[in-house]
């Protein structure tokens, strides 16, 4: 038994193949006035994308995994900054739509910009900054 055992073991690691690369990276810096809106943010097609942002001016972080389906929108999961912390999940493809809050508060978030893009949307009364990473 234990032959067949290794033998069996031997097969499934001669047939894995195990591909290292560097990932990429893409790191944007925001200081919203209140209500104001970021530049339109492209995540890269057909690959998943870790997705961290963080509200520097009001302490908080949050993040998603999203995947971005070219001209089909974007679907992800994730967890909202503290107060209270959540899971977050979704698909869409309409302008607007939040997807991560990164701010404490709930105020400021990560939000479709259109159905291929994302932005950074700060809803507060007040200039908020912070930065958002992109890894994949």
């Amino acid at each position: 038994m234990a032959t067949v055992v290794a033998i069996i073991t031997s097969m499934v690691v001669a047939n894995a193949a195990q591909t290292i690369t560097t990932p990429n990276a893409a790191f944007i810096s925001y200081s919203l006035a209140a209500g104001a809106n970021s530049a339109a943010i492209t995540p890269v097609t057909s690959k998943s994308v870790l997705v961290m942002g963080c509200c520097t001016t009001q302490a908080g972080v949050g993040q998603v995994s999203l995947f971005h389906i070219p001209g089909g929108g974007i679907e992800w999961v994730g967890l909202e900054s503290y107060s209270p912390a959540a899971i977050t999940s979704g698909q869409s493809a309409t302008p607007g739509f939040h997807i991560v809050f990164i701010d404490d508060f709930h105020q400021v978030d990560i939000q479709l910009a259109t159905a291929d893009t994302i932005r950074v949307h700060n809803g507060s009364a007040a200039t908020q900054t912070g930065n958002v990473t992109l890894i994949w």
